[in-house]
């Protein structure tokens, strides 16, 4: 235990403090934000984002992430709460929460094998982008020569800071120079404190007050479901992210059930569903922190800061928290894909394209996973059908000709299959050798089928050697040209 302790929890005391520090202070005005997307007030936000942290620091498989109130469900939100309210939203994320859980214990985790390098790389790029493009309106719409000014000045201090010393994480003394700077001058710019009202109380046990009816149930599914499949996905890609950024592994199916404690214990608080943060995760490893102790600050100094402190808190200019977020979106962004384009072969870089373009247009994780799963899988289909090769030999009587298949056979390759038999041949026996060949479905057996009966239709006698089990029990289940005894003849025995 001691030793358990002292690895995923006090081995990097001075840095994952410093780092939670900078996390909690970043985490406020996006709880905000994204308590306005979701059109609620903003203490569902930041009560959710204290909530999930405290919680996935224990229960999550990822250690040094950050998950909390997240814009990618957010957005999925607006219409419940829309048109049945808050608490509706809470007994939704109650119901994401156990969702997620189901999805752990049924160890559906694993499916991320599925996800390509090409897809996390665009959903990466995208959620760059999405970053950056969320702090343009901070400028744009609020800014002013002096607003400009201040940011490029965080931008300033958070890259050339480290060339002075790494003790402190230069976004937390952008932080402080810019509220200092602010304060002492009397800047007429935006703060935290303009962007919504914190909460002055601890948060408390609240169940929701709908109704335990099948009707519910039927309102509250399909957004639970949403909100619990995006949560996963956002989580575990960006698990991934954090685990190539510290050379280190994580649990994918115990994140899932960790999440859906977290969001549990969110909906019983008064909190809205969250999920992992790519952001808040970069921040908090750039900064230093390693273990769970980060998360847990993280989310412990977010609420001491909103409900103690947060007549201080409100004084930080966003510029500051602007500069960090511009920060942040320059690091994730994989800036050697770009370069890739031109070298990685086109169908990765398709792949990761169209996982950027979809992602970014309709600001869904979601959609933009599944075109590059989609993507991934039909470039990997016609990759495959391609490598199947058949040749053929003729004895030295010119009554027998073997053939050689080698390669997968499946519904892609099927009618390429049966091209490649010479059915007019005049020989009396044809030998198919299918030892270095695999059948995969239906398709693959009915194209066996069709090969075997042209034959015999042309008189020629036909022989199936060294077929594999796998491909003779579906040719033993869906095959129409074999005998009772076909599969052991066909197996070669």
């Amino acid at each position: 235990m001691t030793t358990y302790l002292k690895q995923h929890w006090f081995s990097n005391l001075r840095g994952d403090v410093l780092a939670a520090l900078v996390v909690a202070l970043a985490l406020i005005p996006e709880a905000i934000a994204f308590s306005i997307i979701a059109e609620v007030d903003p203490k569902v936000g930041l009560y959710a984002s204290f909530c999930i942290a405290v919680i996935t620091a224990f229960t999550g498989g990822r250690p040094a992430m950050i998950s909390a109130a997240t814009g990618a469900m957010a957005l999925l939100m607006v219409t419940l709460v829309r048109e049945h309210g808050l608490q509706y939203l809470l007994a939704a994320t109650l119901l994401t929460g156990v969702l997620q859980i189901i999805f752990g214990l049924f160890k559906l985790g694993e499916l991320m094998r599925f996800v390509s390098r090409s897809v996390v790389t665009g959903f990466v790029n995208a959620l760059a982008i999405l970053i950056f493009i969320a702090q343009l309106p901070e400028l744009y719409e609020h800014g002013s020569a002096l607003v400009y000014g201040m940011t490029a000045l965080g931008l300033a201090i958070i890259y050339l800071f480290p060339y002075v010393t790494k003790a402190i994480p230069s976004p937390l003394v952008c932080i402080v120079v810019l509220t200092t700077l602010a304060l002492y001058f009397g800047f007429d710019i935006r703060t935290v404190a303009d962007m919504g009202e914190l909460p002055d109380s601890l948060p408390i046990f609240l169940w929701p007050e709908v109704p335990l009816t099948w009707n519910t149930l039927v309102i509250i599914f399909p957004y639970a479901l949403a909100l619990a499949v995006v949560g996963i996905l956002e989580s575990l890609m960006t698990a991934s992210i954090v685990d190539d950024l510290t050379d280190t592994s994580s649990d994918r199916n115990r994140e899932c059930v960790g999440q859906g404690v977290a969001n549990i214990g969110s909906g019983l608080i008064g909190g809205m569903a969250g999920c992992a943060m790519i952001g808040q995760s970069i921040i908090n490893v750039k900064s230093g922190g390693r273990t769970r102790l980060s998360t847990l600050l993280a989310g412990v100094f977010l609420l001491i800061l909103i409900v103690f402190l947060d007549a201080w808190v409100g004084l930080i200019p966003m510029a500051a928290l602007v500069a960090i977020m511009i920060m942040v979106s320059i690091g994730t962004f994989n800036w050697g894909s770009l370069k890739g384009l031109g070298t990685n072969p086109k169908s990765s870089s398709i792949v990761m394209l169209a996982t950027v373009v979809v992602t970014v247009y309709y600001h869904n994780l979601a959609y933009g996973v599944f075109v590059g799963v989609l993507f991934s899988a039909l470039f990997f289909a016609s990759k495959v059908s391609k490598i199947l090769y058949i040749g053929s030999t003729l004895s030295a009587d010119s009554h027998q000709r073997q053939y050689q298949v080698v390669g997968q056979v499946f519904f892609t390759s099927a009618e390429q299959f049966v091209a490649a038999f010479d059915f007019k041949d005049a020989v009396e026996k044809v030998s198919i050798d299918l030892s270095r060949a695999h059948f995969w479905d239906i398709t693959a057996i009915s194209s066996l089928d069709k090969v075997v009966i042209k034959f015999r239709r042309e008189g020629t006698e036909v022989e199936l050697i060294g077929l594999n089990e796998a491909s003779a029990t579906l040719v033993d289940k869906f095959g129409v040209h074999n005998r009772p005894d076909a599969v052991e003849k066909l197996m070669g025995h």
